[in-house]
């Protein structure tokens, strides 16, 4: 299920060992939250459609089982940054799914008032400390933050996700050093789904495996099966774990696959429609859903209540959206710094 590098902490228990540690309300709480991610994405590809969103847009589809395994490995406090492809981290979060889809309408009630839009979500209760236009941008930032955090002693730990392409980067490897010299509390997370916008990595990066990128800075790192949200829990916990017990950064390459193009605008032409079925195969929700079947977690009744639930949940999330007004012209130039 996943590759090692570096120091390696205590194996977690095995796939059906770790997900029967997990109450019915928890699994079915894993489930409820990827399905929600799932639906507001595929809502959001539609208003976009409709010319409600404007500019760029990028979904998370496919991805869902890391922003949910790995919120489960959270306490509060631990920080969470990331790109643009933000919506799903921001809803795993705990934060409001109207006030995401608000400001991806560009409307006063969003997160950022309308004014940072799809790719700048932004939610300081949460610990949520945005999405990021530029590539590569969340790694130094994430690092900053848990400067911030290892000065202040406090034991959070920052979970920094950026992509297979912005792996490229090199503000990514001076991040690398510095957060290692000084021993940072930080998830370097590359959710790598195989593709920096229309290049493959296979095409792009003189190695297939980018937890290795970490050895030459000394730090650690594991890929980690990141289409199945028991080896996303089983993989990470650890690595949290080592981090927040002062023992520096970690690297964790999440192997995930999304299903649609790279933005709103890319056709996804470069893939074959034999490749994305193959791959679909393995979704993460069909695979929960299928888990909670085969094990008689829940039944079917149950699982149809919660699907209805979540589709209610974002046709209110949408009129919420819709019905809020646009920003006052007064708040052109408000939060904004020289």
């Amino acid at each position: 299920m996943s590759k090692k590098s570096g120091a390696k902490p205590e194996v977690a228990t095995s796939k059906k060992e770790m997900s029967n540690m997990f109450s019915k309300k928890e699994l079915l709480s894993f489930y409820q939250e990827m399905l929600l991610i799932r639906r507001f994405e595929e809502k959001a590809g539609q208003l976009y459609g409709m010319g409600l969103i404007a500019g760029f847009c990028h979904l998370y589809i496919g991805q869902e089982a890391i922003a949910t395994g790995m919120r489960h490995t959270m306490k509060d406090g631990d920080k969470v940054i990331t790109t643009y492809r933000d919506h799903g981290h921001m809803i795993s979060v705990g934060s409001d799914p109207k006030k995401i889809m608000a400001e991806l309408l560009g409307r006063k009630d969003g997160s950022s008032k309308g004014k940072g839009g799809s790719m700048h979500l932004f939610d300081l209760e949460k610990h949520f400390y945005g999405g990021h236009g530029i590539v590569g941008a969340s790694v130094p930032i994430g690092a900053g933050l848990a400067f911030a955090d290892n000065y202040l002693g406090n034991k959070n730990v920052t979970y920094c996700y950026f992509g297979d392409g912005a792996a490229h980067q090199g503000q990514v490897y001076e991040a690398f050093n510095m957060a290692k010299l000084w021993n940072l509390p930080v998830l370097f997370i590359i959710e790598n789904n195989h593709y920096a916008m229309g290049t493959s990595l296979k095409r792009a990066s003189s190695i297939d495996e980018l937890y290795k990128r970490g050895i030459g800075f000394n730090i650690p790192g594991e890929k980690i099966n990141g289409m199945d949200v028991f080896d996303v829990i089983n993989g990470a916990q650890k690595w949290v774990d080592y981090a927040r017990s002062g023992n520096g950064p970690v690297i964790l390459e999440l192997d995930t696959y999304r299903y649609r193009g790279h933005s709103m605008s890319d056709p996804a032409t470069y893939r074959s429609k034999e490749e994305v079925n193959c791959k679909k195969e393995a979704d993460p929700i069909d695979s929960l859903r299928t888990y909670i079947f085969d094990n008689k977690v829940a039944t079917e009744d149950e699982i149809k209540k919660i699907d209805d639930h979540v589709k209610n949940e974002v046709n209110e999330i949408t009129e919420f959206a819709k019905n809020s007004p646009e920003p006052d012209e007064s708040e052109l130039m408000t939060e904004i710094y020289n």
